[in-house]
């Protein structure tokens, strides 16, 4: 560990920004060094009793004295011992021989054995945190897209207004975004593939020369660590490592689980802007140090970033992907060290703080409705065109027609010469347009609360979020802790 400059007698502690700012107890404690230990003397265990169970000379009081010091984990021990020996594993396996009094484990076993299994128990059941609170994700995403199924708002494209829709519509759409990474995920976890006990080049030879060439013990042995690991499925032709492939699955559907929130956040800072909706604002909340009035939308700002570190965690999956010399190297090693556990705090630390701003966001429909106001007419032009059409005038036309008088109607606006919006007026007196003023005017009343089929996508997303509740129900009661 390197020393401190500021007081050589202590070590420097670097802390991991993402590990303990954003990410939870529960992802913490799955990533902790102390935590790997104990998984992995918990996999030398299972390989123990599983080789004991099958025949071999393992004594029924040194697999009791190494369950006994499973959980006597001191880290600064275990790296004195990898100062000499250069060797990781070795390191780990000298300290528990050594708190146990025996030398009954990691027989037959390279270090890759128990390393590769051990971190993907760690992204297995990462996985599934993960999973559980996506489900508390689109739980609520559920509930506000009820709450404002009939909430009509000016929709925009390119940032630009464009026709009316719902605040439950827009949530609905991110939430189905998410919907669809949410699936892939269920893909990846139901088809997650562990190495298994396969040696040093994926053979088993190590194994098969313990059981005196029994292909049949080596193939229980192996089923029954697997069990122990509880995952879906096992590699069969591996080599000295898992492919990397399965690394950027995971990550790639970790940023994809994002990709919805992360447009969800970037849309409600836009309309915090607009003063349409917002994030919430906590009491004794402070958004600016120089400016007392402004209330910044820094939570859903903060998911922005996580995905974009996620989008760099995933470029460094990228590169390992199909970069695999003969059956194995550890050129990936220094990679995933990082990738893995900081693209999981990732997550997590976005989905803690996304939670929150969807417990706690509002929208102010007083607003809403002067900005509906302003644009109403504006926004219901593709339905007077329509109606024009069906009078029986020409769509190109009716569509000349009413683009020179909408944007006069906005440069005028924009100048000041007018400050009521008078395109129905302008449209009226225009000879092109075989609509009067009475059903012009009735046109753009409907769209004060004519949003399309808006009600009937958000009732469709409604019954799938609540399909994935039922089968979920822990995730769908997931509350976030305390965010910073």
């Amino acid at each position: 560990m390197p020393e401190n400059p500021l007081c050589p007698l202590l070590p420097a502690v670097i802390p991991n920004v993402l590990a303990e700012r954003y990410a939870s107890p529960a992802l913490q404690a799955i990533w902790s060094a102390e935590g790997r230990i104990v998984l992995e003397r918990e996999f030398w265990i299972a390989v123990m009793k599983a080789q004991r169970e099958l025949g071999l000379d393992i004594p029924e009081e040194a697999i009791a004295a190494y369950e006994k010091a499973k959980d006597s984990v001191d880290p600064g021990s275990i790296m004195a011992r990898e100062r000499v020996t250069r060797h990781d594993v070795k390191a780990r396996i000298e300290e528990f021989n050594d708190l146990s009094g025996h030398e009954h484990i990691h027989k037959g076993m390279t270090s890759r054995d128990l390393t590769e299994n051990v971190e993907q128990l760690q992204v297995y059941r990462s996985l599934l945190a993960i999973r559980d609170k996506s489900v508390a994700v689109l739980h609520r995403l559920r509930c506000r897209a009820e709450q404002w199924a009939d909430l009509v708002i000016t929709a925009r494209t390119h940032n630009v207004a464009a026709q009316p829709t719902t605040l439950g519509k827009r949530i609905a759409m991110f939430g189905e975004e998410m919907l669809s990474a949410f699936h892939a995920l269920e893909d990846v976890i139901a088809r997650y593939p562990v190495r298994g006990l396969k040696g040093a080049v994926g053979t088993q030879m190590d194994q098969l020369s313990l059981f005196n060439g029994n292909a049949e013990q080596v193939l229980d042995l192996e089923k029954r660590v697997v069990n122990h690991l509880g995952m879906p499925c096992v590699w069969t032709n591996v080599g000295q490592v898992y492919p990397r492939s399965l690394d950027f699955r995971v990550v790639s559907v970790l940023t994809d689980l994002a990709s919805g929130p992360s447009s969800f956040c970037r849309t409600l800072r836009l309309m915090a802007g607009h003063e349409t909706a917002s994030e919430g604002f906590a009491p004794g909340q402070t958004g600016s140090s120089a400016m007392p009035h402004k209330m910044n939308s820094r939570s859903c700002e903060r998911v922005n970033g996580f995905h974009v570190i996620l989008k760099g965690y995933l470029a460094m999956a990228s590169g390992l992907a199909g970069d695999q010399w003969n059956e194995g190297d550890v050129s990936c090693s220094v990679v995933r060290r990082v990738m893995l556990p900081d693209a999981f705090f990732a997550i997590d630390g976005l989905f803690e703080t996304y939670l929150t701003v969807l417990d706690q966001m509002d929208a102010y429909p007083a607003v809403i409705g002067k900005e509906n106001a302003h644009y109403l007419p504006f926004l219901m032009t593709t339905t007077i065109m329509m109606e024009a059409v069906k009078a029986g005038v020409g769509r190109e036309t009716a569509h000349k027609a009413i683009k020179e008088h909408a944007v006069a109607t906005v440069n005028d606006l924009r100048a000041g010469k007018t400050t009521v919006n008078d395109l129905v007026a302008r449209l009226a007196n225009d000879e092109r347009i075989p609509l009067d003023q009475a059903a012009l005017a009735a046109i753009v009343a409907e769209g004060e609360s004519n949003a399309g089929a808006a009600r009937a996508q958000i009732t469709h997303f409604e019954r799938e979020i609540n399909a994935i509740e039922k089968r979920y129900p822990k995730g769908a009661a997931y509350a976030p802790g305390a965010i910073l």
